[in-house]
C-alpha cells in the first residue's frame, strides 16, 4: 500500500509543478506565491482547529496537531525564511524558463543535499553517491547544449542562476528538515501547520512591501483556478508522502526515488501542455539526472 501512496505523492507533485507554470506564465509572481501559501494554509487550519476542538478524535483519525513551545517557534520561523526564499527564486525562474528546463533542475535536489550533508554533517560519500553526483552534474552539462538551441545559455542565464540557487537553498531546508524531525523531535503535523502559516505570513509581508506600492509597473496580476490548486497539491502530496512513511514496512530509499519521479510527470505533461521543443534531447538529460538521484539514494 505504501508503493501506491509513494506514487500518488509522485503525480501529485508532478501536478503541482505544472500548476505552477500555468499560473505563472504572464502572470505577476508574488501574488500568486502569497495566494498559494493561503490555499495550502486552509486545510492545515481545520486540522489545528480540530486539533483544539477534539483532541481525541484528531490524534485518533493523525490530524492532532500540538502546541508548539516558544523555542520551537523560532525553528519554525527560521524554515519557513528558508523556503520562500527558495519558492521566490524557483517561481521567478520557472516563470522565465521552460518547464521541461526548471523541472529537471530542481529535481537534483538530492545532490545538492549530499554536498551540505558533506560540509555540515561531515558525512563521506560512498562511491556510488560519488557517481551519482557525477552522472547529475554531466547531465547538467546535457542540458545546457539542449537550452542553447532555445536561446538559455546556462552560464549567462540569470533565471537558470535563480533555479540554481533555489535549489540550493532547498537542499538546506532538506537538511533543516532533518534537523528538526530526527534531533528536535517534533511531530510532522506541527512542522506542517506553523510552517504553512509563518509562510503565508512572511509572503504577504514580502508581497506588500515588494510588489503592492509598484504593482503598476510590474507583469500585472491575474486570477487563475491553478493558482490555489498549486497549495492544495502541495500540502495533499506532503500528507500522503507522511501516511506512506508511517507504514513499518515502507522503504524511505524507495519512496524517495518515487518522490523525484515526480519530475517526469512535470516533464512529460507540461511540455505537452506548453508545446516546448526539443523534448527528446532534454529527455536524455533527465534521464540522466534521474539515474544520478537513484545512484545517491540507493548508496
Amino acid at each position: 500500500m505504501w508503493i501506491y501512496l509513494g506514487i500518488v505523492s509522485a503525480v501529485l507533485l508532478g501536478l503541482y509543478d505544472v500548476c505552477k507554470k500555468h499560473a505563472l506564465n504572464g502572470n505577476a509572481v508574488l501574488p500568486v506565491l502569497t495566494l498559494s501559501t493561503v490555499a495550502g494554509l486552509v486545510p492545515m487550519l481545520a486540522c489545528w482547529s480540530f486539533s483544539r476542538l477534539d483532541p481525541e478524535t484528531a490524534q485518533q483519525l493523525g490530524l492532532y496537531v500540538p502546541v508548539a513551545t516558544r523555542s520551537e517557534h523560532r525553528l519554525l520561523l527560521l524554515k519557513s525564511f528558508i523556503v520562500c526564499t527558495s519558492w521566490v527564486l524557483a517561481y521567478f525562474a520557472m516563470k522565465h524558463l521552460p518547464i521541461s528546463l526548471s523541472t529537471p533542475i530542481r529535481s537534483s535536489g538530492p545532490a545538492w543535499t549530499l554536498i551540505g550533508a558533506v560540509f555540515l554533517f561531515h558525512e563521506r560519500p560512498e562511491p556510488l553517491q560519488a557517481a551519482g553526483m557525477a552522472l547529475v552534474f554531466a547531465s547538467y552539462y546535457a542540458f545546457s547544449l539542449a537550452g542553447r538551441k532555445e536561446g538559455v545559455v546556462f552560464h549567462r542565464s540569470i533565471w537558470i542562476l535563480f533555479m540554481f540557487l533555489a535549489t540550493l537553498v532547498g537542499s538546506i531546508s532538506t537538511l533543516f528538515d532533518k534537523y528538526l524531525l530526527q534531533q528536535q523531535g517534533m511531530p510532522t503535523l506541527l512542522v506542517q501547520f506553523w510552517f504553512s502559516f509563518y509562510n503565508v505570513a512572511l509572503m504577504t509581508v514580502f508581497t506588500g512591501v515588494v510588489w503592492w506600492p509598484r504593482r503598476k509597473t510590474f507583469t500585472p496580476f491575474r486570477w487563475r483556478w491553478s493558482i490555489a490548486l498549486i497549495g492544495l497539491l502541495l500540502i495533499a502530496a506532503d500528507f500522503v508522502y507522511f501516511q506512506a512513511l508511517e507504514n513499518p514496512e515502507a522503504l524511505v530509499v524507495i519512496l524517495s526515488l518515487l518522490r523525484r519521479s515526480s519530475v517526469v510527470v512535470s516533464f512529460t505533461l507540461g511540455a505537452a501542455l506548453f508545446r516546448e521543443t526539443n523534448r527528446r534531447g532534454k529527455a536524455w538529460a533527465l534521464a540522466g539526472i534521474l539515474a544520478g538521484v537513484f545512484l545517491i539514494v540507493l548508496a
